[in-house]
């Protein structure tokens, strides 16, 4: 268990409100000019979502909870934005979404996965 969980997990939480706020407003920032670069974007975002949040849990119950949460979080962020009027709904946005968040459960199971702990560690 990380000594500091509660940090963890709260700069987790305001990380998604991030991810909610700019999928939602009218005109978010777009940092990569290429073509079909929003989809990398996508993918990117959810991947640290995921790769974050499942830092903060052990169990292979826990983690998959964190995966289907963010891989509905995405898809309905895209229903959402498709009623706003000023945003589009786009099936391989849900796509890209999803693709993060395995990406990101994925790297958990990597070193990468412990890099809370490490911080920790260093820290004391």
């Amino acid at each position: 268990m990380l000594k500091h969980h509660r940090v963890w997990e709260g700069a987790g939480w305001l990380l998604i409100a991030l991810v909610v706020t700019f999928s939602l407003i009218p005109h978010p920032p777009e940092p990569l000019s290429l073509n079909n670069a929003d989809k990398l974007e996508h993918l990117l975002a959810y991947a640290v979502l995921s790769l974050w949040l499942n830092q903060l849990y052990a169990s292979v119950w826990s983690r998959a909870r964190v995966v289907v949460a963010l891989i509905g979080l995405g898809v309905g962020l895209e229903f959402v934005q498709g009623w706003t009027g000023y945003r589009m709904f786009d099936v391989l946005d849900m796509l890209a979404n999803s693709i993060g968040v395995l990406t990101g459960w994925l790297l958990a199971l990597t070193p990468l996965g412990g890099v809370f702990a490490y911080i920790e560690r260093r820290l004391r």
